[in-house]
């Protein structure tokens, strides 16, 4: 196997000081504006191929920039996977949680969650998903800022399915005692179903999936009428 360039692997084996960038590249462009293109460049490659198979190089060619200037920005491929995972996050569930909002209550919002985790096309948010989970534990970082980043995106997915269950006990629709235990079974079920559905061992239908999610609601939570 060919060796690697420093700048293709995920973490660095030593921190090097970040290259200067020309003038005519800072006037055009913000820092965070710069940054942001580059997370965008990457988020379709980090879908297609996995984190591990991108490179600083790859980035930066989808990007339009120089290796350089990929690496003044990022210290690593693993920060771009962090910050294209909350991107990908925020957009994945924005329309969701609009959604959810204007659902007539807890029951339906739930089914609305449900329905949009498995699609013929949410491959695609569950590869970079489970990317993302399997990067935490290859987190070099002293401070640990990788890791608490990736605590904070399963914080808030708990605070979603949470909400949902809360809105419908308060609404009547639902009969539940432990919301936070049914949260943790909701959320690990998901996970588990959804790396079955990618790995197709055994085979999985995404009917069949939201078809356990949906016995999972039926089961715990009932119905408070």
């Amino acid at each position: 196997m060919a060796a690697r360039h420093p700048e293709d692997v995920g973490m660095k084996a030593a921190k090097t000081p970040r290259r200067a960038v020309a003038a005519a590249d800072r006037t055009r462009q913000p820092t965070e504006v710069r940054r942001r293109l580059i997370v965008e460049a990457a988020v379709p490659l980090i879908a297609e191929r996995g984190y591990q198979s991108v490179g600083v190089r790859d980035v930066a060619a989808a990007a339009g920039v120089s290796a350089g200037t990929v690496t003044y920005h990022f210290d690593s491929v693993q920060e771009i996977l962090s910050e294209a995972m909350v991107l990908h996050i925020e957009r994945y569930y924005a329309a969701l949680s609009e959604a959810a909002d204007k659902a007539s209550g807890g029951s339906e919002a739930l089914r609305l969650l449900i329905d949009a985790l498995f699609t013929e096309d949410t491959d695609r948010h569950w590869r970079m998903w489970f990317d993302y989970w399997s990067a935490g534990d290859r987190d070099q970082d002293p401070e640990r800022a990788f890791a608490r980043g990736q605590a904070k995106r399963y914080e808030d997915w708990h605070s979603q399915i949470r909400g949902l269950v809360e809105r419908g006990v308060a609404e009547g629709e639902f009969v539940c005692a432990d919301p936070v235990g049914f949260t943790v079974r909701f959320a690990a079920l998901s996970d588990g179903l959804a790396l079955q559905w990618l790995r197709q061992a055994p085979p999985l239908t995404t009917e069949d999936a939201r078809r356990h999610l949906y016995r999972l609601v039926e089961t715990e939570l009932g119905t408070g009428r």
